[in-house]
């Protein structure tokens, strides 16, 4: 009987070391035809991660565009007939506008027709991030101001009438007689990073006016406090000496706004034309004949919008735009603190992020992202910061549409608020650093400094 057993078991040892020998080179072969098939399939995911960008540029400029050309009719219409009913349309319109370009931020920093500072890309389309949304913003260069005592100041662009020289170290003289697009393109960040005259925010504030933090100024409707947003009358654009100036210079600015995000925007045109889709195109890979050295490999443009992505989260977003506020904590640092409107800001900002990471355009896939090529496990990780910063993010938007201004949120006395903004900007930086491991999807080598602004604020 123990006979007839050994030599079943025997038989059932044999058995399983004859389809052992059979599965093992099975085994390996499959697991080689299956690395193929993964590599095969990374190759063609860097080409659609980089379609879907492109297609998401072009779509989010697009839609910039169109609100700044709804700006322009808006300002058109107050230089024309300056009423309250026309500075309020204004005010929506800038507002508007704002919603739409803060999804566009995400494309900074990746050495793309927005901010390329060097080669050809900076030749084609001259960095003009600086020109559309430079901040924090001297307003006493460009109109009055009114001090502690609620005396105006002087000396600006607005009540200059000829030659008018910027403060700062080597600034240059420029003749302001006429308030036009080529003035204030040459007096922009003249003399200093501070002295912007063009963008967004110069719009801002000639809208809203200054941003008062003393204590005996206008109700705030929503605080009842002395932290409002701007409260610029409508006299300074009727029957003030300087009023034609100002609505000439909120309609070069307009302009001049409007042309320099076109720029941009037909930089990522599907349709070469000139520079018009130029960039794109090289983007893709898809330019031959004399322009074909512009070409970007797939693996470095996808490597830039990486690192771009990286760094626009976790150290200008979280670190310059969040933490520089909360934790000075000052209103000055607010990026739009002007109209109070920092809040929308820094919810679109993260909008714009999220839409290229998940390879979306309003909540819908549109295309494969670099989400996609993660392991479950880095899914988990990235899934959960954003879930964090998402309730932080509608926590902070909801309170500043209801009952408490960024710039009182961010203020030490209210712990819990602050708190909640700090914990954000954490993740956020967290955020950011998880890119290195999306780069490592596609076997692209990032590092957290590659992700990090060596020149970021040091709080």
């Amino acid at each position: 009987m123990r006979s007839h057993t050994f030599t079943k078991i025997s038989l059932s040892v044999l058995a399983a070391f004859s389809m052992a020998a059979v599965s093992i080179p099975m085994l390996a072969q499959a697991q080689t035809k299956a690395t193929a098939q993964v590599q095969a399939q990374q190759k063609i995911a860097i080409e659609d991660v980089l379609q879907t960008y492109a297609a998401q540029a072009q779509q989010l400029y697009a839609n910039s565009v169109k609100d700044l050309e709804a700006l322009q009719t808006a300002i058109n219409a107050f230089a024309s007939q300056p009423t309250q009913a026309t500075l309020d349309a204004a005010k929506a319109a800038w507002l508007q506008s704002r919603e739409s370009y803060g999804l566009t931020e995400i494309f900074r920093l990746s050495e793309g027709p927005i901010d390329a500072e060097e080669g050809w890309v900076a030749e084609a389309y001259g960095a003009l991030e600086g020109q559309i949304n430079a901040w924090p913003l001297d307003e006493h260069m460009i109109d009055y101001t009114l001090d502690a005592d609620n005396k105006r100041t002087s000396g600006n662009i607005i009540d200059t009438i000829g030659k008018f020289t910027p403060g700062g170290e080597e600034a240059a003289e420029v003749d302001v007689t006429e308030i036009t697009v080529e003035a204030i393109t040459e007096l922009n960040e003249n003399g200093g990073e501070a002295n912007v005259a063009s963008g967004y925010h110069a719009i801002e504030f000639l809208l809203w006016g200054q941003d008062q933090d003393y204590n005996n100024f206008l109700e705030d409707n929503i605080t009842n406090g002395a932290k409002t947003a701007g409260q610029r009358p409508l006299s300074d654009f009727t029957s003030d000496p300087f009023a034609k100036r100002r609505l000439a210079y909120l309609q070069a600015a307009t302009n001049k706004l409007l042309a320099d995000v076109k720029t941009v925007a037909e930089a990522w045109d599907d349709k070469v034309d000139g520079n018009k889709g130029l960039y794109r195109a090289a983007f893709l890979s898809e330019l031959s004949g004399n322009n074909a050295d512009k070409n970007i490999p797939a693996e470095t443009a996808l490597r830039q919008v990486l690192a771009g992505m990286g760094v626009f989260i976790k150290s200008e977003l979280a670190n310059e735009r969040i933490a520089v506020a909360v934790l000075t904590p000052s209103e000055e640092d607010e990026h739009s603190c002007f109209s109070d409107n920092t809040h929308r800001d820094i919810v679109r900002n993260y909008e714009g992020f999220k839409d290229v990471l998940l390879g979306q355009l309003n909540g819908k896939k549109i295309g494969p992202a670099p989400y996609d090529a993660l392991g479950q496990a880095e899914k988990q990780t990235i899934d959960t910061l954003m879930g964090k910063i998402e309730q932080r993010l509608e926590k902070m938007d909801t309170l500043a549409k209801t009952s408490m201004h960024f710039d009182y949120q961010i203020m030490p006395e209210h712990k819990e608020e602050s708190k909640n903004i700090v914990s954000m900007k954490n993740d956020m930086r967290k955020l950011g650093d998880q890119m290195v491991p999306v780069a490592s999807a596609f076997d692209i080598k990032l590092s957290e400094e590659d992700v990090t602004d060596a020149e970021e604020t040091q709080i």
